[in-house]
């Protein structure tokens, strides 16, 4: 398989970008199709470039586990799931990745499944990991949808989002990433039609974030929940704690055999345990104890959920984030 890689020169900085959807199986076949479709770059056909795996977990629906780290340049950022979901006639994929080599390698992965077109790219929150490679898919005519709040809190945060991911895979790896365009939001329900397949979008309150969508496939019984959801990776609050634990308890009730994360392995539903749930309810309520007994903020980030955080990895870094959210959060109620 060959695939077309253009040179990309942005303020006297060239980096080589994948050009989606010109990939063919011979290197004259890739250069005709470049001939008569594409120009304006320079730009080469060359054998094609590495692939995320992707798992077939219900009849047409695939998931990408990322790894369960930070983002460095060991991993190249790849620490995010990521998902695709195929109809008779077109794809939606689920989060692009943290940076642009994360969106083409999930770009490739898809192109190894169909040759559908991918017509949709749903985003299920705003934070880095899961959008930053939303371009590769936007190039090739996806469109990209989020939450009703999504195009507002990426345009807010995006230059420390842009300069904190860069910081942490390296220049190298980063090059040519940039804050995705949402063009369609969802305010409350979306439906999305692939063919002989019905997806279902929700928006939800204030949780996790102030931007969480999730990913509803009917037919296959199964939901992405985006970072309403973690397994294994510690939890990150960026939203309200209580607003969380009352989605949460939607999610529950919701009628899937499994439920996809935002990290770590897809669930099985409903779960016979549910270790999230614990950590947030230890989380508001050792939060409360602080601030009955008067404890300043810096003292609360240090013991807070201490004991709900040996269930999981990384929580090191995550629950004094988690309990400086919270305590801001129930401090003004």
């Amino acid at each position: 398989m060959f695939e077309l890689i253009a040179t990309v020169c942005v303020a006297g900085t060239c980096h080589a970008q994948l050009v989606p959807g010109f990939e063919a199986e011979t290197l004259p076949e890739c250069q005709s199709l470049a001939a008569d479709h594409y120009g304006g770059l320079e730009a080469s056909c060359q054998p094609i470039g590495p692939a995320l795996d992707l798992s077939e977990v219900a009849p047409g629906v695939y998931v990408h586990i990322g790894e369960i780290a930070e983002p460095n340049p060991e991993n190249r950022g790849d620490v995010a799931n990521m998902g695709a979901i195929v109809g008779r006639d077109s794809v939606a994929v689920i989060d692009s990745g943290s940076t642009r080599q994360v969106g083409e390698a999930l770009w490739r992965a898809v192109r190894k499944v169909t040759e559908l077109p991918v017509q949709h790219l749903i985003l299920t929150h705003m934070h880095p990991d899961h959008v930053l490679g939303a371009a590769v898919f936007a190039e090739a005519g996806a469109d990209v949808i989020g939450h009703e709040g999504l195009a507002r809190a990426l345009a807010d945060r995006q230059g420390s989002y842009l300069l904190r991911m860069e910081q942490e895979v390296g220049a190298e790896l980063f090059k040519g990433t940039i804050a995705p365009a949402v063009n369609i939001e969802v305010a409350d329900e979306m439906s999305i039609d692939l063919g002989l397949r019905e997806v279902t979008l929700n928006a939800w309150p204030l949780a996790h974030t102030q931007t969480d969508l999730t990913v509803h496939v009917p037919d296959a019984e199964l939901l992405f929940a985006g970072d309403l959801l973690f397994d294994d990776h510690c939890p990150s609050l960026d939203g309200s704690v209580v607003g969380w634990q009352t989605v949460l308890d939607d999610l529950i009730a919701f009628q899937v055999t499994q439920m996809v994360p935002g990290h770590g392995e897809v669930l099985a539903w409903p779960p016979k345990d549910l270790p999230l749930k614990r950590y947030l309810a230890d989380l508001e309520a050792e939060t409360r104890a602080a601030l009955d007994k008067g404890s300043r903020l810096d003292e609360a980030a240090m013991t807070v959920a201490h004991e709900a955080s040996k269930e999981w990895r990384l929580c090191s870094t995550y629950t004094p984030r988690n309990a400086t959210v919270t305590y801001t959060e129930l401090e003004w109620e």
